[in-house]
């Protein structure tokens, strides 16, 4: 959600029982603003709160003006002081992806994982157990981009790409009407398209190059991963992921008011196929 319009974003959000008590509310909307000019980002949004067993997690990510470049991301344990995390790796990912359970809400906290290595000595080959120690602050980076390529949201139509390659916030862009809003086909994933590259010229015959660069939510695997739901008297549309349990995306038809939102414990529901 931008960080330009955070009361009214948390109001739109709030049906899900995700809210920000006043104090920190007034410390996001004033550190937020000075993270935007003192980084120079022209956007800068709260991207939400992982949940510790000590501390909470708040976590904003600065936008260029190309809006699909890669973000910085930052977090805060008290909404005032940020501190920039590192771009994710490869290396990362398979290196946090043996850490389970909660978030302590310490990053300097280090997790021990034994995993077995081969040790050569001469010709023989033999296993040694090694004890690999995992900072927490690498795994927040890690969940951070795994729920960014997954389930971060936004309308068709509020970006648009120019001839040129750069894609920009489109400012024409006046909501989805009710019936659009209602179907998951005019949602798309806020991130590089992946899937858009393997369609054929007869599928892609019919997207408008400049607003369906995307990758849409409908195709997501596995099928019902969403949950749509109109609230308000038809005058506000939710969706809610059911395999990051806690991501929350809103949108009020024929307005500009869209947004997500993640409040969780940065556990993924990893049962999701059984359930549906």
């Amino acid at each position: 959600m931008d960080a330009e319009s955070l009361l009214l974003s948390l109001e739109l959000a709030s049906g899900s029982g995700q809210g920000l008590s006043p104090d920190r509310r007034a410390s996001l909307l004033t550190s937020l603003m000075l993270v935007k000019r003192d980084y120079r980002y022209d956007r800068v949004l709260f991207w939400g709160r992982i949940l510790g067993l000590v501390a909470d997690y708040y976590i904003a990510q600065g936008l260029s003006e190309d809006q699909l470049a890669p973000r910085k991301t930052l977090y805060s344990l008290n909404c005032m002081e940020w501190s920039l995390l590192p771009p994710a790796t490869d290396e990362m990912m398979v290196q946090t992806s043996v850490v389970k359970g909660r978030f302590t809400g310490d990053p300097s906290h280090e997790y021990e994982h034994t995993e077995l290595q081969k040790v050569n000595d001469g010709e023989k080959v033999f296993e040694e157990e090694v004890v690999v120690q995992i900072k927490e602050e690498t795994r927040l980076v890690s969940i951070i981009d795994q729920i960014d390529k997954a389930v971060s949201v936004i309308p068709r139509g509020a970006l648009f790409k120019t001839p040129f390659g750069p894609v920009h916030v489109n400012r024409t862009f006046e909501g989805l009407s009710l019936s659009q809003a209602k179907k998951l086909s005019s949602y798309f994933h806020f991130r590089e398209p992946v899937e858009l590259k393997n369609k054929t010229l007869l599928e892609k015959a019919d997207l408008d190059p400049s607003l369906d660069f995307l990758d849409s939510l409908e195709h997501d695997i596995p099928k019902g991963s969403w949950s749509i739901q109109m609230e308000r008297g038809n005058a506000l549309v939710v969706l809610r992921s059911l395999l990051w349990p806690g991501l929350t995306f809103f949108h009020a038809p024929r307005t500009k008011n869209c947004g997500y939102i993640y409040v969780g414990t940065g556990e993924k529901n990893i049962d999701l196929p059984f359930m549906l």
